[in-house]
């Protein structure tokens, strides 16, 4: 027993089908572009990524050896600070020696004034300190 479907209802059916299929065909055409058009934005990001993370190593590197040598210079400079004030100890220190072996009298009579100073400045602070106790 077979159904006779009238010739409009067959064509609108056919017409539905291709359309349908015509749809389906253009949503898969959509998916791909979208597809391949994610894939490229990622390839585009990942190639952004890589330039940059190429781009800033060597700065970090550049900026290390900066902070490195700067370092250095600063210990340098404090070495060499050092080297003189003991170099210049060391001067004075021998400028004293042949001062007190050339004019011993002198030295001593200096030496004398100069602890008879020390004390009195002693005595005047302590004598303030017990006048600033007693209010």
């Amino acid at each position: 027993m077979s159904v006779n479907k009238p010739q409009s209802a067959t064509s609108a059916e056919d017409q539905t089908n291709a359309a349908a299929d015509r749809a389906a065909e253009a949503a898969d055409h959509m998916v791909n572009t979208t597809r391949r058009v994610a894939n490229d934005a990622l390839d585009h990001v990942e190639s952004a990524i890589h330039s940059a993370r190429a781009n800033v190593q060597p700065a970090i590197s550049r900026i290390a050896t900066q902070a490195e040598t700067l370092a250095r210079k600063g210990l340098d400079a404090v070495k060499d600070g050092a080297y003189q004030v003991r170099d210049r100890a060391q001067t004075l220190g021998d400028v004293t020696v042949r001062y007190v072996k050339d004019e011993p009298v002198k030295a001593v009579l200096i030496a004398a004034a100069t602890g008879a100073a020390l004390m009195a400045l002693l005595s005047l602070v302590q004598s303030a300190r017990r006048n600033n106790g007693d209010r």
